[in-house]
């Protein structure tokens, strides 16, 4: 069962340095949004076929992640995964933090010396990028409410 109790939760206090998500503060504030707005639509292809309201996060790690970092800043970080992806996760000063940790259950990530990931080569690859895009209109619609 999701606990929705995201990694580095419980010391992620980045504050927001855009206003364009009004109601988005803090990394808690948009994992409550996001929680209303992940589906099969912004879920990787590849992922779709398992994704469920059970674990709204698989398959949502990067573009959650360079949305986080519109919004809070710093930097997205990457772990290797066995398939050859990467999973994103977001690095702002001393705070680390996972929007989509909750994916991967009770499997224990390593979040130390992980290669930078950019948003120019996440976003080569057109899906990808269009779910992004998609996701930032579906929260500020979601901020507007």
């Amino acid at each position: 069962m999701i606990s929705h109790d995201f990694y580095g939760s419980s010391k992620a206090n980045a504050q927001a340095v855009s206003t364009m998500y009004p109601a988005i503060h803090t990394p808690q504030d948009l994992f409550d949004a996001l929680l209303h707005l992940w589906s099969a639509d912004t879920c990787a292809p590849r992922m779709r076929e398992k994704w469920n309201t059970d674990n709204p996060t698989l398959g949502q790690c990067s573009i959650t992640a360079f949305l986080a970092q519109d919004i809070f800043g710093g930097k997205v970080y990457g772990i290797l995964r066995p398939d050859g992806n990467y999973h994103c996760y977001n690095v702002i000063g001393d705070c680390l933090f996972d929007l989509t940790s909750e994916q991967f259950g009770d499997e224990t990530l390593c979040y130390e010396d992980n290669p930078e990931q950019f948003r120019e080569v996440h976003f080569a690859k057109e899906e990808k990028r269009q779910r992004y895009e998609d996701l930032c209109k579906q929260l500020k619609a979601y901020c507007e409410r």
